[in-house]
């Protein structure tokens, strides 16, 4: 079985033009948080930062919207009424990721799901979402459970991030008590071609699949498990997305090198790592 190798990084990473400029990297725009959380957006906006994407917009309910704009001057975001994410707020959505799209010039994607909750009137909002938008999306987290209850607004535009629990919800499988890793592997493919999308089941090793190709991932670590990292690989994902690389070859780079980044953190804070630790090593996972 094939695995992702660190030269992927140079089909990700060219040397850049001294007449580049703004959006030629990408612009992301991040759906997520609610009244209760709001780190996992502020994680992912940053993580795609440190991948190299030019513009971060985060678009979240109110108080999620505050709290995450005091993380960093370069997080900027949108705040919408209430408590969740809720059809109200389809225009202004919809909206902003057209304008996103054409101010970039296409160089536009979205990351959705983090911190999101599990309320009916959100799924109905993200599935709306997804069934309408026409830019590359990672869908992650919450967003997962709501599109386990609408599976026909995937396309091959999109990528999923499940872990195990989340990839029970959306299939009915439960791949951790599969004792046969060939048969995960085989489940995983099955399920992204009959989603007819692209899958990053997040293990040791990752598993990846578009429904025809399958290939692993072997970087991480067990103290990976800690909250936020599953938040920095898809900012990682959606900045990679947003640059204008392929959705699958998209997933493969941003597994690999969210677990470097996680494997280099680890070396000198083991049981103390955390989300914010896996952020501070993008820069070097990148590089090496």
């Amino acid at each position: 079985m094939e695995y992702v190798q660190e030269d992927i990084l140079k089909q990700i990473y060219q040397p850049r033009d001294l007449q580049s400029y703004k959006y030629n990297f990408g612009y992301l725009i991040v759906v997520g948080g609610s009244q209760m959380y709001s780190g996992a957006s502020a994680l992912t906006g940053l993580a795609a930062y440190k991948s190299g994407v030019d513009k971060v917009t985060i678009i979240a309910p109110q108080r999620a919207a505050d709290i995450i704009a005091s993380f960093s001057p370069s997080l900027i975001t949108v705040s919408l009424k209430g408590e969740r994410l809720n059809n109200s707020h389809l225009s202004c959505l919809l909206m902003m990721i057209r304008a996103g799209k054409e101010v970039s010039h296409g160089k536009c994607a979205v990351t959705i799901g983090g911190g999101l909750g599990r309320s009916d009137e959100t799924f109905k909002a993200v599935n709306k979402i997804l069934s309408q938008i026409d830019v590359p999306c990672v869908i992650d987290a919450d967003a997962i459970h709501a599109i386990s209850q609408s599976k026909s607004v995937l396309n091959k535009n999109f990528v999923l991030t499940p872990h195990n629990y989340e990839f029970y919800i959306l299939t009915g499988k439960l791949i951790n008590e599969v004792k046969e890793f060939d048969e995960k592997i085989k489940i995983v493919q099955e399920a992204a071609q009959k989603l007819n999308t692209n899958i990053l089941l997040k293990g040791n090793p990752d598993i990846l699949s578009d429904g025809e190709s399958v290939i692993l991932n072997k970087t991480g670590n067990p103290f990976m498990t800690v909250a936020g990292t599953g938040d920095v690989l898809a900012g990682i994902c959606g900045a990679l997305l947003a640059r204008g690389i392929n959705p699958f070859l998209a997933s493969q780079a941003s597994a690999y090198i969210s677990g470097k980044a996680g494997d280099l953190a680890a070396q000198n804070l083991g049981e103390s790592l955390m989300a914010e630790d896996v952020i501070a090593c993008i820069s070097q996972a990148i590089k090496s």
